[in-house]
């Protein structure tokens, strides 16, 4: 197929609720542009761009898909993004690599919570938006409503380009202001009708002109004063002002389809084709390095790989932007994450489920190859002498947590192969094996998003796997000091084993001085620092060794034998197991054999003696405790304060933001379980949350002693 210029590229991102017609626009465009020969739909499970199993069996898109099409000499590229908050991935990455936002509207339903979520991160990325109100000929279809809560939400930037004539089942025509003219479709949609605005319109139509008229005008300077000299605008001054608003975000045009009827589609495409930015006009983007890197076609050739999948047939596909230069097939380029060379053996423009082997393409477009052997999401690749490193796509944090492993043990080794290439495929699914808590953790945005996953390993994969509640990972200290000294004696013939250890615990807090003396039952252990190794454990904390031997009465070769067998209590702690931090250790005295002392021998000795004392040592049990930032409508604010309460939540403060209430708080990890599903209960999906690690802090007593009855409850069990 042809190879396009970045002066005839636009990349555009199709973003809305579940359910608003986002797939079926593309379906339209895609048809009306000659991509497809015939249009699918979702009931019948045959559009081009919800093609996985998944996406049948749920009736909906679960994955991002990219499309293109061609209208008058230029090529749109467009991203399909999934309508589900918990599936949001789609809509950032698609965010991150085009230039506009075509926001749907249900015109049944209005603004919906998914709108005002997806609307957030279209200005955190700074993007164009259009908005597109779909499904006119639905029966319960009110353009007026959906206005209305356009304009209470996102204000007076909201401006009419197109309002429809007969909504409902009988939506046959509109009014486009732009054009002061009626479009009018047959049964089958399509090529429509272009009539003059019939006498009972004029006077609507002249005033929501007029009103298109200032808001472009109010854009540029030279327009405003050509709009004071005329009192109007010509429809080419107009596109220059509606232009210069959409990028600068100042104006937020609405046009009218009915998609599933191939209704107002040519028209919009037509506007797309004429006003949204092309790829030569955005700013140029910045490597890693601060660098701007224009979309040039006559530079150096670098492409990111914004995301990877998985196809029937095909194996693994990489879908890239093209940053700067040219790339054509059999080129040969530098992975400069993984430093090592990929061969792009095949380029394609992708429509979805189908894809357009292409030659070349330039600076600024989207395409595809298969097979690179070390590339995955977010990587940068260069011709040679090219160093441009772009910054990877940033994803929130996970919402909603669950241990998951095979019911059959012996695929374990199989689901972590899974979970990986999954995990390629979405980068907000994180997959780690816990060491400590013995399980395969999974983290994602929500319950339905890792329910998704388990139906795609399953029915898929045919790998049967069942979720488990996720052990918290708790840490365990101690509160007071404590001594105690332990020895080691074995003999069974020849050599035998000895050693003894005498030392003391304490908690450690950093700063502490150094231990002169310590006082247990009356007497008075004075110590003298000979050295300190400090210990950062890397599950968080310290272990500050100490060695106080005077005298030569353990040789200090057998000191790091002694760190050794400490350490190896301090993975387990003797509450719940778990690991312990934040203690100092302070080896005093001890006794040596002058034949049968030897390193296990202190090792063991070592052990023992600092599993003695921390039993002494007032040990209680830490819980990890995250910060979590809650935003929420005021109406649902006391149901929400109500919830976060019965969590153990410390609330720090509240604020107002944006039209939410903005609640921070302090929760346990334990306490968060399944929270995602229970905050868009409470309050119809229309908050959401945030949340990141914090802090250790000590359990209250009752907790403590839930959590050491079911320890010794599992214990028991494991005997």
């Amino acid at each position: 197929m042809k190879v396009y210029h970045a002066d005839q590229i636009k990349n555009i991102s199709l973003l809305g609720s579940s359910g608003s017609g986002k797939t079926t626009l593309a379906e339209a465009m895609l048809f009306e542009g000659g991509v497809i020969k015939r249009r699918g739909s979702v009931e019948n499970q045959n559009t081009v761009s919800d093609y996985h199993r998944v996406e049948h069996e749920y009736g909906y898109s679960v994955f991002s898909s990219v499309l293109f099409t061609e209208w008058e000499g230029k090529k749109l590229n467009f991203i399909d993004t999934p309508g589900a908050d918990d599936f949001i991935s789609g809509a950032i990455t698609a965010l991150n690599v085009t230039d506009t936002a075509l926001m749907m509207l249900n015109a049944s339903q209005g603004v919906e919570v998914g709108t005002e979520n997806l609307f957030r991160y279209t200005e955190n990325y700074h993007k164009p938006v259009i908005f597109v109100v779909n499904q006119l000929d639905h029966e319960k279809a009110n353009f007026e409503m959906t206005m209305e809560m356009a304009h209470e939400t996102f204000g007076h930037k909201v401006v009419i380009v197109q309002y429809p004539i007969n909504v409902g089942p009988g939506f046959d025509a509109l009014i486009d202001v732009l054009k002061m003219k009626m479009y009018k479709w047959g049964p089958d949609g399509g090529v429509p009708e272009i009539l003059d605005i019939p006498e009972e319109e004029k006077e609507k139509a002249d005033k929501l002109h007029n009103e298109l008229v200032e808001a472009a005008a109010e854009n540029d300077e030279d327009l405003m004063e050509l709009f004071f000299d005329k009192g109007t605008l010509d429809e080419e001054e107009m596109r220059r002002g509606i232009r210069k608003g959409l990028v600068a975000r100042d104006l937020f045009p609405v046009f009218c389809v009915s998609a599933a009827k191939d209704m107002g589609v040519r028209r919009l495409m037509e506007f797309l084709g004429n006003i949204i930015p092309l790829v030569s006009e955005m700013p140029p983007k910045v490597n890693n390095q601060g660098q701007k890197v224009p979309c040039d076609p006559n530079g150096p050739a670098s492409i990111f790989v914004f995301k990877t999948s998985v196809e029937p047939h095909l194996g693994e596909v990489s879908f890239f932007k093209v940053m700067s230069g040219k790339v054509t097939e059999g080129m040969d380029l530098m992975n400069m994450t993984r430093e090592v060379k990929e061969r792009l053996s095949q380029l394609y423009c992708v429509a979805g489920n189908t894809r357009h082997k292409v030659e070349a393409l330039q600076a600024g477009d989207i395409g595809a190859t298969v097979k690179l052997k070390e590339t995955k999401t977010n990587h940068t690749l260069n011709e040679k002498g090219c160093n441009h490193i772009f910054e990877p796509i940033k994803y929130p944090e996970p919402k909603y947590r669950t241990a998951v492993k095979p019911v059959n043990e012996s695929d374990d080794e199989r689901l972590g192969e899974i979970l990986q290439r999954i995990h390629e495929e979405d980068p907000t699914i994180e997959v780690e094996y816990s060491k400590e808590l013995k399980q395969i953790i999974v983290s994602g945005q929500g319950e339905f998003h890792l329910n998704t996953m388990k139906w795609r390993i399953e029915n898929n994969d045919k790998l049967p796997i069942e979720f488990l509640p996720p052990k918290i990972p708790y840490r365990e200290t101690i509160t007071k000091q404590a001594r105690a000294d332990y020895r080691h004696k074995k003999q069974s013939g020849g050599a035998g084993q000895f050693g003894e250890v005498h030392l003391i615990i304490e908690p450690y807090y950093d700063g502490m001085p150094d231990p002169t003396t310590y006082k247990f039952n009356g007497q008075e252990y004075k110590v003298n620092v000979r050295n300190t190794e400090v210990v950062e454990l890397s599950w968080g904390g310290k272990l500050v060794f100490c060695n106080c031997i005077v005298g030569g009465a353990i040789d200090s070769r057998f000191m790091p034998a002694i760190l050794k067998g400490i350490m190896e209590k301090m993975e387990e702690g003797p509450l719940t197991g778990s690991y312990a931090r934040d203690i100092r250790v302070c080896v005093y005295d001890g006794k040596m054999h002058p034949v049968d002392s030897n390193e296990i021998s202190f090792k063991l000795a070592g052990r023992n003696a600092f599993s003695q004392a921390f039993k002494e040592a007032g040990p209680k049990i830490l819980e990890p405790i995250y910060d979590v930032e809650v935003r929420v409508p005021s109406d649902r604010m006391g149901d929400v304060m109500s919830d976060l309460q019965g969590r153990r939540a410390i609330i720090e403060g509240m604020n107002s933001e944006k039209g939410f209430e903005v609640i921070k708080a302090k929760v346990p990890l334990k306490e968060m379980n399944k929270y995602s599903t229970s905050l868009s209960s409470i309050t119809g999906g229309r908050a959401f949350f945030s949340m990141k690690f914090s802090k250790y802090e000590k359990v209250p007593p009752e907790v403590q002693q839930e959590l050491l009855a079911a320890y010794e409850a599992e214990s028991k069990k494991e005997e």
